[in-house]
């Protein structure tokens, strides 16, 4: 053979090679995305399964318009009859928003940055309204997003190793996802006390305070998810007898009294205040252990985020789901433009 000829069939040859990695490396990438989100169907339900384990099952833009299209199509299809959502990997239901990427697109691509609160907080105004049973597995950490694609469901199932808490007023933010809607609907002064300090109520705890409507043994969670699926037809009714079931049957810390019970009277009594200024001044004067635990730790938070929290869950309280929706995304725009100022220039144009 000429060497003319071997150049050009090595030519050909790292050509195809060449294509044939480009092909696996895109086949790859769109792997990778897809399995962000695991979406299928199990006997009666829909079961979506939040897929980045080491990520805490943080939530993306793209996580959450696979999660709407596919929650639409269920909606409609007649053989779906309830939705099932759960975190993988059994760390955490869903951390929340991925803050890291929101970070990298807000400084590079800000149309998208206001597309992601937009679009999650339509999720969470759909969630609220579906037409199925929803049913969320909120087993581990659950926190931010995370909430809002598992609180206005119908049904939310806390474990032992469930962890909740609205963390905002850490970062500079405020509890948003309906924060301002299903938090000053807790018991007492309660969603106060936990959207001003990012207090974290774990296992039992998150049943009794009403973020969850059930609490079952992790260990049990996988059978419950069998039996959901096995219905035959369910209505609301037949999957609330069946997470009652499970429910009744659980007795891990059963007679475990509430984290907060002894000291509801004070959260009451000092978060009943209409300033931050009074809220801590309350604190201050109560002058006990718990009072002044609580006055470090709001100490550390964002003062403007405080303040921004307190007037958002005053004004929340009176308000539809979609009106607060509503006002939190514009909040949020607000709290982006003055972390992204070229936000301005996509608002304008």
């Amino acid at each position: 053979m000429r060497s003319g000829e071997m150049w050009r069939l090595l030519s050909r040859f790292n050509s195809f090679r060449r294509t044939h990695v480009i092909l696996q490396h895109l086949r790859m990438s769109k792997h990778t995305d897809a399995a962000e989100v695991l979406l299928e169907r199990k006997g009666c339900a829909g079961v979506i399964t939040l897929n980045r384990p080491k990520l805490l099952n943080t939530l993306t833009v793209g996580m959450i318009r696979q999660i709407y299209t596919q929650l639409k199509k269920w909606e409609q299809d007649p053989e779906t009859f309830l939705i099932i959502i759960k975190g993988a990997g059994g760390k955490a239901f869903c951390a929340g928003g991925d803050i890291r990427a929101i970070s990298e697109i807000g400084n590079k691509n800000q149309k998208i940055l206001q597309d992601f609160f937009r679009e999650e907080y339509m999720l969470n105004n759909y969630i609220a309204s579906y037409r199925k049973p929803y049913v969320a597995l909120i087993h581990g950490i659950t926190m931010g997003g995370g909430v809002g694609v598992s609180v206005h469901g119908q049904f939310r199932v806390a474990t032992e190793k469930s962890l909740f808490a609205m963390p905002e007023t850490a970062i500079g933010l405020f509890p948003d996802v309906g924060g301002g809607y299903f938090l000053p609907r807790l018991q007492g002064k309660l969603g106060y006390f936990l959207g001003l300090t990012g207090f974290r109520l774990k296992g039992r705890d998150v049943y009794t305070a009403g973020i969850a409507t059930h609490f079952v043994d992790s260990e049990k969670l996988d059978t419950l998810e069998e039996d959901l699926s096995a219905l035959k037809a369910p209505s609301s009714e037949n999957v609330a007898d069946v997470l009652e079931t499970y429910h009744t049957k659980s007795k891990i810390d059963r007679d475990k009294s509430f984290i907060l019970e002894e000291h509801m009277d004070k959260i009451n009594s000092c978060f009943s205040a209409n300033t931050v200024e009074q809220i801590i001044e309350n604190l201050r004067q109560d002058g006990s252990s718990f009072a002044l635990e609580q006055l470090k730790v709001i100490n550390k938070m964002s003062p403007t985020s405080l303040k921004i929290t307190l007037r958002q869950l005053m004004e929340g309280s009176s308000k539809t789901l979609q009106e607060v929706l509503t006002m939190e995304y514009r909040l949020s725009q607000s709290c982006m433009h003055q972390l992204y100022p070229q936000l301005n220039k996509v608002s304008s144009s």
